[in-house]
């Protein structure tokens, strides 16, 4: 492996990267160096987060930039305000040394006058969410026809988002001629089209396997019954009393709730979700940055664009639909060369779903049993050993008042003194795991099936559409219901109000019993009496509002046939 010396960047990048402590060249780095200065050529870069994609692009490019040209050379596009901003300051680090380069990043959430003012500036980088930039092009505030470099990071996760329709239309806005660098974590369909559709015969560079996860990450799961998922998360805490990772929620909801129940606790811990304020937001991440925070209960779209080096695990309270949306989850924890730990809880009715997963990132999944309560208390005590040895003791602050600590402690002889003061550190975990129940369940238990449905999956999982939701009460309560899936999700801003629209008009027939409505993030859930699942199943092959729904029966709970018919095989069921 080549130092960043014999990859031939100007002296000035050297010595601020130096200073950086810059040493080797990730494999990404060393291979989309190496490329970019050496050939006149589009490329897409396909890299676990963490991997030192920012350097990998950004060090090349401000090799490239023309520093006689006063106008906006290279573009970079972030899906999330805090990417944006770190990218910037990251090239603005490499920049140091270079006269005269100026690194302008523009994204929502500020003022769009003071953004427009910078841009008055030239600078040679213009670092952008795409929202925003689409509203400044429109303004015509910004002038991307001298664009020589176009540069997508997180590609995927830009799509994720629903940028495509602003992607588009910012690379229709730029020269033919430029060269276009996408960067990705995984490569879906979208992030295919977008390189067929806007780049020349781009080189591939791949570091690992596509769609797989980082070979610095363990992956492990735990399986419990859905009423007891909080509890193995405290037990999987506690047993790692030197955690430091995010916690990784389906709602906004279960974000608050989860955070609220882990401070309460006694946890240093906090929730980042999108209800947050932006001042709000900027102090939760600081606080989790600076360590002060050990646990960062968040969903996937606010977690994205924090950036932490040190993270030891990452736990998905819930699993995501997508192995897409696992794979980013996993990739932040183990960069940096340092290893991690992600960890999934799943009741007996998801084991499926791991299964996919793993097949798709061929990754091996380990299953871990959930600590007992007997577990828990030796480590925790084990842990206050450990600190009590390496204590940092400053004798000139001790010493005034050994003399009166000598006489308290007199009548105590050393084991006392050691056992007294362990218990006063450990008794509230002794307290709390006393007869402590077993969490785990077999392969064999199919109770949890019932319930995950019953209970749990009622409580955390419909947290965001339910109102009740609409009982059949002309039946005297909910009889058996058949759970569908629709190909429409958060991406499409599909809410539970639009589902009950959506059923009422396609139907007709308003009287149809509908029960939980699940809105995630590319697809959407809803209960309906099952005797009317096939008066549901048929309306929904036709087309509404001139397109075709993705529609299909999931599990009927009885009464309706058990149909297991698809239509439109496009969409893949988690669990199947």
């Amino acid at each position: 492996m080549s130092n960043f010396v014999e990859l031939g960047l100007k002296e000035e990048i050297l010595r601020s990267i130096g200073e950086l402590n810059f040493e080797t060249p990730t494999p990404i780095q060393e291979r989309v160096i190496n490329t970019l200065l050496e050939n006149d050529t589009d490329l897409v870069g396909l890299a676990q987060t963490g991997t030192g994609k920012t350097a990998a692009f950004g060090l090349p490019v401000l090799q490239l930039t023309d520093m006689e040209v006063s106008s906006i050379q290279s573009l970079v596009l972030a899906p999330t305000r805090e990417l944006c901003m770190q990218i910037a300051r990251n090239l603005e680090s490499y920049a140091r040394y270079i006269k005269g380069l100026r690194v302008v990043p523009v994204y929502g959430g500020e003022n769009i006058v003071k953004q427009i003012n910078d841009l008055k500036r030239k600078p040679q980088i213009v670092v952008a969410t795409p929202g925003r930039l689409v509203d400044l092009i429109k303004r015509k505030r910004i002038d991307l026809s001298g664009i020589r470099y176009a540069i997508l990071d997180e590609a995927d996760e830009m799509l994720n988002m629903g940028f495509k329709d602003e992607l588009d239309f910012i690379l229709d806005t730029t020269p033919d001629e430029r060269r276009t660098l996408l960067f990705s974590a995984t490569m879906p369909a979208e992030v295919s089209r977008i390189s067929k559709n806007y780049m020349s015969n781009p080189v591939e560079i791949t570091v690992g396997t596509k769609n797989s996860s980082t070979k610095n990450v363990e992956h492990w799961f735990f399986t419990m019954r859905e009423r007891n998922r909080y509890p193995a998360l405290k037990r999987i805490v506690d047993i790692n009393p030197s955690i430091y990772g995010i916690v990784f929620c389906r709602t906004r909801q279960e974000t608050r709730d989860v955070a609220e129940k882990l401070m309460q606790d006694g946890y240093s811990a906090d929730a980042l979700h999108g209800d947050l304020t932006q001042p709000a937001r900027d102090a939760v991440m600081q606080k989790f940055r600076t360590g002060n925070i050990q646990l960062l209960v968040a969903t996937d779209v606010a977690a994205r664009g924090l950036d932490v080096n040190e993270l030891t695990h990452v736990i998905n309270y819930n699993l995501p639909d997508d192995p897409e949306v696992y794979t980013h989850r996993s990739g932040r924890t183990g960069r940096a060369h340092s290893k991690g730990i992600c960890i999934s809880l799943a009741n007996s009715s998801e084991r499926q779903r791991l299964y996919r997963f793993q097949k798709v990132l061929k990754n091996k999944f380990i299953q871990k049993q959930v600590p007992t309560g007997q577990e828990v208390c030796k480590t925790q005590l084990m842990s206050i050993v450990d600190k009590l040895q390496k204590v940092d003791v400053d004798q000139t602050q001790i010493d005034p008042f050994m003399e009166r600590i000598e006489e308290k402690l007199a009548e105590m002889d050393r084991e006392q003194i050691i056992r007294h003061f362990v218990g006063m550190e450990f008794s509230r975990f002794a307290e709390y795991y006393k007869n402590a129940p077993d969490l785990n369940v077999s392969d064999s238990d199919r109770g949890d099936r019932r319930d995950h449905r019953d209970r749990g999956d009622r409580r955390d999982r419909f947290d965001r559409g339910s109102r009740g939701d609409r009982r059949d009460d002309r039946r005297g309560g909910r009889g058996p219901m058949t759970r569908f899936s629709i190909g429409m999700g958060e991406n499409q801003n599909f809410t539970p109000g639009k589902v009950l629209g959506m059923i009422n008009n396609v139907v007709g027939d308003k009287t149809i019993g509908v029960g939980n409505i699940e809105i995630q993030t590319k697809v959407s859930y809803f209960d309906v009496d099952a005797r009317h699942e096939q008066i549901v199943l048929e309306a929904f092959q036709k087309k509404f509002q001139g397109r075709r729904m993705s529609v299909e029966i999931v599990k009927s709970s009885g009464g309706g046939g058990g149909y297991q018919k698809r239509y439109n095989r496009r969409m893949s069921m988690p669990g199947k």
